[in-house]
């Protein structure tokens, strides 16, 4: 029985995650499935309810949302690579300014030490961030606290200013449902080859996000060079944007309500300054570049790969570009705040043992 348990406690966090999408989808909620998920999971998880995130379908989940990602791919659009130029160029400093602000949030106005207040505020990077930031000694649950209300505070803002203000729907309906039988044989066999190899090569070159990003660069190939010609059934990609959104709502299990107040204040802020960062160099590079600003700042806003992608296809705009950006997000990110800390490491211990 005590086996059973974990299992037990990850089907309630589906259930919750399937329900939620459901009334969030009747709502008329963009993308509601992870949406509505990440919601009702992250309100019983707070309520204290006995649930765990399903993190074991994750790795079987992702791949599915990658190949859909590069299923919009066409040869059209990789025609367009030589004006991202400008983007790849200032998203640096985007990073610099948003991570640097953010830093001063939580270390001046939420007392955080430096070490906890220099990963916390890092846009990106949420597993190895915690991870960076557990070994240098930094309060492992509050950069998890920090990065989980991140992500789930941008994909609420961008997901419901871009619906509620600008009128933009997602989710299956009749027109853009893809049925069970939809797809061929052969279709089947170059989807799920593309999830598979994808998952694999992505490993094995070691890219961020290798899990969602190498699908979705197989899936893209095979539909620039239509092999295939059709996304993966809407079934499958609900499945898995119920599974994304339940793990995210769930990361909130344990946090306590005076906890919460104080850490997700703190997160609200920073998360607010970023968003503020982004809109700004958003609307420089859609003036510069002649593209949607909303396409410009999605390209920005620090949120995960996966949702912001979702985000983008859900409003119509270039997937290719917005994920491109947020890999290289992710990478700078990633590979720079070590070496940074490295950099600045004996300031910060310093400040660490001051009183």
């Amino acid at each position: 029985m005590a086996l059973m348990s974990p299992l037990i406690a990850q089907f309630w966090s589906l259930v919750i995650g399937v329900v939620s999408g459901l009334l969030a989808y009747a709502a008329g909620l963009p993308l509601p499935w992870m949406l509505g998920s990440m919601i009702g999971n992250m309100g019983f998880a707070l309520a204290g309810a006995p649930i765990a995130g399903p993190t074991k379908l994750r790795p079987y989940v992702i791949p599915i949302l990658g190949v859909m990602l590069g299923s919009a791919i066409t040869a059209d659009i990789l025609s367009q690579l030589g004006g991202w130029a400008l983007t790849v160029v200032i998203l640096p400093l985007y990073l610099a300014v948003a991570a640097g602000l953010s830093f001063y949030v939580y270390r001046r106005v939420g007392g955080y030490d430096p070490v906890t207040a220099y990963y916390s505020a890092m846009p990106g990077g949420l597993n190895e961030m915690l991870i960076l930031g557990g070994e240098a000694g930094g309060n492992e649950r509050k950069i998890a606290l920090a990065h989980a209300a991140r992500v789930l505070l941008v994909i609420l803002f961008v997901a419901l200013f871009f619906g509620l203000f600008l009128g933009v729907r997602s989710g299956a309906n009749i027109s853009n449902w893809i049925p069970l039988n939809a797809p061929s044989p052969m279709d089947y066999v170059y989807l799920l080859g593309a999830a598979s190899v994808g998952s694999w090569l992505g490993k094995k070159a070691r890219l961020p996000a290798a899990a969602v990003f190498g699908p979705m660069i197989v899936s893209g190939i095979l539909h620039a060079f239509k092999f295939v010609e059709i996304a993966p059934p809407s079934v499958f990609v609900i499945a898995s944007q119920v599974v994304i959104g339940s793990i995210i709502g769930t990361r909130f299990i344990g946090a306590t309500w005076r906890e919460l107040r104080r850490d997700m204040g703190l997160a609200v802020l920073g998360t607010g300054v970023m968003l503020i960062v982004a809109v700004a160099f958003g609307a420089g590079i859609a003036w510069a570049s002649h593209m949607s600003i909303s396409q410009a700042f999605l390209a920005f806003a620090p949120g995960g790969l996966t949702e912001m992608s979702l985000l983008t296809l859900a409003m119509n705009q270039d997937v290719a570009y917005v994920s491109t950006m947020h890999i290289i997000r992710i990478t700078v990110v990633v590979g720079v705040a070590a070496f940074v800390f490295g950099l600045l490491g004996k300031r910060i211990a310093k400040q660490t043992k001051e009183p």
